[in-house]
């Protein structure tokens, strides 16, 4: 309280702050209040049916209330609070410890937080209430009610008011302040996971998140295994028939028709490399051959060289880097600069290739028009989908006025 005093008395500013944080409480708790037979409404609602997609519905805005009020309550306290995602699907709903938390929380809250914001709300009008009732009670008839008692002499006034004063000044100066970090730390006891329960969630969310990275990577290598089979029977395939019958034909002229031997021969040597090239390129896709001859520095050199648009380029001192993770950035740089070649109308475009710890960090950006969308065939789909095969993840900022950037983040760890 001393420090308080030579700071300039700045406890009744706290205890302003500290009201401000318990007013709210008031609607939160009555709605909280309200919110509890429409939970056990859906909770009974399962057994008719319909219950099934109420209750992730409720579930979901309990969620994002619950994920606010742990918010405002972390700072308050100063204490940090990470958000969590909501659980998706009936099953992980009712399964998610934190479904059981906020369920419990809500009947808690419902009572502490409107009797919590009413003491607050009390604790602040109170004094003000109080020294304006002294100095006016001559101008009202009977007098006025101090601390229960109805005075109507000065000497009264003077008793009964200052007491009531001073019950006043201690609930706006220490009541309130304790009141607020009781809420806010009750808050936090209720809503915020055990470290056992902590590393449950995680486990669980990694779990998920796995599960749906495996769905990805599962439905990527088979569209890369369709590719690959349709590039090569429309490709090197129909060369190498088309060959064959040049071959067959030529077999029959070469005595009767040399003249007609040769052009066939001109042309079979003309569909073999052609088929030569296609196979070559179809194992570029795969694993581009200049990787293995140039290191991925040199391979995105060399992609930023012959890219239409002017890039510059930066991949150094990137270390060893997994033949897996090398083959994805490379096809996110490749990507994105065919992106960049002909949608962005950009004049200048980059691709940066970053290693820090057991992570590289790949971004590549031009200053095109923007509005990217990986849902109309930009190929950023496909990024994604390669990015998280490997556990990694990708972020894209393309506003519809601005510049485009792609960022992913790739593990190069065992």
């Amino acid at each position: 309280m001393a420090t308080d005093l030579r700071r300039g008395f700045p406890v009744p500013r706290r205890a302003l702050a500290d009201g401000n944080f318990l007013l709210p409480g008031l609607l939160s708790g009555l709605t909280a209040l309200l919110a509890i037979p429409l939970v056990l409404f859906a909770g009974v609602s399962v057994a008719l049916g319909i219950g099934f997609f109420l209750l992730p519905v409720g579930t979901e805005a309990i969620h994002r209330w619950t994920q606010w009020e742990r918010q405002r309550a972390g700072r308050f306290l100063g204490v940090p609070v990470a958000t969590s995602p909501a659980p998706s699907g009936f099953a992980a709903v009712v399964r998610a410890p934190s479904t059981w938390r906020q369920l419990l929380w809500l009947p808690v809250h419902g009572v502490t937080g409107t009797v919590s914001a009413l003491l607050a709300f009390a604790g602040l009008v109170a004094a003000p209430v109080t020294v304006v009732s002294m100095l006016i009670w001559p101008l009202i008839p009977g007098g006025v009610s101090l601390l229960g008692v109805r005075s109507t002499s000065w000497p009264v006034v003077l008793v009964t008011g200052t007491a009531q004063l001073v019950i006043a000044l201690v609930l706006l100066l220490w009541g309130v302040p304790a009141l607020a970090r009781v809420q806010a730390r009750a808050t936090l006891a209720l809503l915020s996971p055990s470290r056992r329960s902590a590393t449950e969630e995680r486990l669980a969310a990694r779990v998920d998140e796995l599960a749906q990275t495996r769905a990805g990577a599962v439905e990527a290598h088979g569209a890369e295994l369709r590719r690959i089979e349709r590039d090569l029977h429309d490709g090197a395939q129909a060369q190498l028939v088309a060959l064959a019958m040049r071959l067959g034909v030529a077999e029959k002229a070469v005595r009767d028709d040399p003249e007609t031997t040769a052009r066939l021969l001109r042309e079979a040597r003309d569909g073999a490399e052609e088929a030569m090239t296609g196979l070559r390129d179809v194992v570029r896709t795969i694993y581009p051959p200049i990787l293995a001859d140039r290191g991925l520095s040199g391979a995105v050199s060399a992609l930023g060289s012959r890219c239409a648009v002017p890039t510059a380029v930066s991949a150094e001192g990137l270390g060893d880097v997994p033949a897996a993770v090398e083959a994805a950035a490379y096809f996110v740089v490749a990507e994105a600069l065919s992106n960049v070649t002909k949608h962005a109308a950009a004049t200048r475009a980059y691709a940066t290739l970053t290693r820090v710890g057991e992570d590289l960090f790949v971004e590549v950006g031009d200053d095109g028009v923007g509005g990217a969308d990986e849902n109309r065939g930009s190929g950023i789909a496909g990024i994604r989908h390669r990015v998280a095969a490997l556990d990694g993840t990708t972020s894209l900022d393309s506003p519809d006025d601005g510049t485009t950037t792609i960022r992913v983040s790739l593990p190069c760890g065992s």
